[in-house]
């Protein structure tokens, strides 16, 4: 099968196109034949060596990115237990630092608790932008565990984890302040903020003008850090939806009012029903499925440079 993977970390061009045998398929697990894998910032950490300590022993190069994949149910494997069939269209959150690896290759087997049906009426494509980041967006709402007509505010909302924070959010009857530059503020509207403040420096005191008492929760899919602090009432919490650790966060660190949650997804990924879940509501209209550009899966040295060069909006995917 080809795949692609990294034998040496660096820029977008360490990525190469392998062969590679495809994978057999075991007790309780599905083998996936995937069209459409999703890029995000984590195949980027994974590509540039960030996670070297979680993979290094664990796997052997040449390491794949990808954490979303979609396509159809190639294999199931014996003793199985599972609603799907062989060639029933399909999508899943993948952990590139499992035995699986990650979701850049032609066929893919995965613990069966991690795959469900696609939304109807979805391509590959646009089915492969939804686990990874909705499952973020949702782990961190439910971390937060806030209470319906609470206010929350979401950084980065026009990005894919923070648009779905918004839109999970008005369907847990929450009320939404978001973030947007100006050519991004109708996106937000639509995707269901009640009040919209300009993105940037003074953020957070933007929000406290509309929200004098401070919002009792922050999505900070921006990362903005510390200047956000000053949006959250005594008592309230952020959602970090990557950890201090990672290059380019600005620790936040111990807050006496505040409670930081350090959102990580990976503890989301046999939550077949919260997925499902989020299959559910794309079939209904009321989270969207955003696609900015597909690249064949043998440019995705260009599908990266595209990504770090910013400005993506919605999710850039591979297709295979």
């Amino acid at each position: 099968m080809k795949a692609v993977g990294v034998f040496h970390y660096g820029e977008p061009e360490v990525l190469e196109v392998v062969d590679l045998p495809i994978p057999e398929v075991g007790p309780g697990q599905i083998r996936l034949r995937v069209h459409a894998a999703a890029v995000n910032p984590s195949d980027v950490l994974l590509r540039m060596g960030y996670t070297d300590q979680m993979l290094a022993g664990r796997l052997t190069p040449p390491y794949r990115p990808g954490m979303d994949a979609a396509g159809v149910v190639d294999a199931i494997g014996p003793d199985t237990v599972t609603g799907l069939r062989v060639g029933d269209r399909v999508m899943a959150m993948v952990i590139p630092i499992d035995p699986s690896g990650g979701a850049y290759a032609e066929y893919l087997v995965l613990d069966a608790r991690q795959v469900v049906r696609a939304p109807a009426g979805s391509t590959h494509v646009e089915a492969a932008t939804l686990p990874m980041n909705g499952l973020t967006a949702r782990r961190a709402l439910d971390v937060l565990g806030l209470t319906p007509g609470d206010w929350i505010a979401v950084t980065g909302a026009a990005g894919a984890v923070g648009g779905y924070a918004v839109q999970l959010a008005k369907a847990d009857g929450l009320r939404v302040v978001a973030d947007a530059a100006p050519a991004d503020e109708e996106l937000v509207r639509t995707l269901g903020a009640d009040l919209v403040v300009d993105r940037g420096p003074g953020v957070a005191r933007r929000i406290r003008e509309l929200i004098p008492g401070g919002v009792e929760a922050v999505v900070d899919a921006a990362i903005i850090g510390p200047e956000v602090l000053e949006a959250v009432r005594a008592g309230g919490q952020i959602a970090l939806v990557r950890s201090d650790g990672e290059p380019g966060v600005t620790p936040l660190g111990q807050q006496e009012n505040v409670t930081i949650q350090n959102i990580f997804v990976p503890e989301y990924r046999y939550a077949n029903d919260k997925l499902d879940a989020l299959r559910a509501l794309a079939e209904e209209g009321r989270i969207s499925l955003r696609v900015a550009e597909e690249f064949p899966a043998h440019r995705a040295a260009a599908a990266h440079r595209r990504f770090e060069a910013g400005g993506v909006r919605g999710r850039l995917v591979l297709t295979f």
